[in-house]
Order: C-alpha cells, then sequence, then structure tokens
C-alpha cells in the first residue's frame, strides 16, 4: 500500500542514535523544516530538559512533551526528531496523523554512550555510575515501542550521511513525490 502524500517523517529512537543529525539532512534534502522535540520542549518550558526533569520531574516533563509532540505532529511539511522516550508508549505510534513517515533508528547501548559522551551535562543518564546498565535496560524496555515504527534503520556502523541516504531511499521508494538522489 503507496500512500498518496507524505506530510512529515518522525525519527524516534535512543538517545545518540542520530535523530537529530540525521533529521537535519534528510530536512535539507526534501526542503522542508526541522525540529527536534527537545528544543521544542526548552522553548516552551523556558528552561532546558534536564532543568524540567530536575525542578519539575519526569510526569511534568512526559505531559508537556506529549503536548508539544501533538503540536508538532499536526506540522505538515516537517521531519521531526522526538525524545528518546516519547515513543516509549502503549499506541502512541499509532496515534500520529496520516501522512506520517515513522522510522526507528537503532543503536547499541555502547555506540549510544559512546556518541552522546560529550554532552553528559545534557543528558543525565551519562553521569551515571551505572551509565551503560541503564542504557541496555532502557533500550531494552523501549525497543517493543520502537519497532511500532514503519521502518527501522541500523545506524550502529553507518555515517549520518548513509543514514541519511537510506531514510530517503526508503521514502522515495514508498512515495512518489520524493526523489533520492
Amino acid at each position: 500500500m503507496t500512500p498518496t502524500a507524505l506530510d512529515r517523517v518522525l525519527l524516534i529512537g535512543f538517545m545518540g542514535s542520530g535523530k537529530t543529525s540525521v533529521g537535519k539532512r534528510v530536512a535539507a534534502r526534501l526542503g522542508w523544516r526541522f525540529i527536534d522535540f527537545d528544543d521544542a520542549i526548552e522553548a516552551e518550558a523556558g528552561i532546558s530538559v534536564s532543568e524540567v526533569f530536575t525542578s519539575r520531574g519526569e510526569q511534568y516533563f512526559r505531559a508537556l512533551e506529549e503536548r508539544v509532540a501533538q503540536r508538532l505532529l499536526a506540522e505538515r511539511h516537517v521531519v521531526l526528531a522526538s525524545g528518546g522516550g516519547w515513543a516509549a508508549a502503549a499506541g502512541r505510534l499509532e496515534g500520529v496523523p496520516a501522512g506520517t513517515a515513522s522510522f526507528w533508528l537503532q543503536v547499541s547501548a555502547p555506540e549510544a554512550l559512546r556518541r552522546a559522551s560529550g554532552a553528559a551535562g545534557t543528558r543525565p543518564l551519562l553521569a551515571r555510575p551505572d551509565a551503560l546498565e541503564e542504557a541496555i535496560r532502557l533500550i531494552a524496555w523501549r525497543a517493543p515501542y520502537y519497532k511500532e515504527a514503519t521502518w527501522a534503520v541500523d545506524t550502529e556502523r553507518s555515517s549520518v550521511d548513509d543514514v541519511s541516504a537510506s531514510v530517503l531511499e526508503i521514502l522515495a521508494l514508498e512515495y512518489r513525490e520524493i526523489r533520492a538522489e
């Protein structure tokens, strides 16, 4: 079944999977806007994501994240990078609007931590002494939700350019208005 129109691309996956880097490249190639959920959350809250967690708690953050996500998912001609935990809720991806191409950018816990290692100040997980064990646990717990994405792309040993090209090739095969070259 080939959809007739593509309105948005949604990238999901664990931190360090490449959602932001790939999203920016895919958006540039499509001539669309790129929006990172975390940036939109910070703009709405007026403080960083880590500050929202610290000062207001995870429950507040998740409610804010969902409110922002619903607003962003109503946009057209946009590439969206979700937060790593956003998709980890029953039926979350089933609720995205028609015309959304969703991609799970897959990455192992060690590679995710390696890629994100320079962002310890903004990623509380990285400051934990058990960061690897916690990342492994989180990825395993979230994987059933991530699998609800329409497509999965392994980012483990691929460059941002290669992953972006894979996403664009899939879009070109599935949507008439998209060209991969």
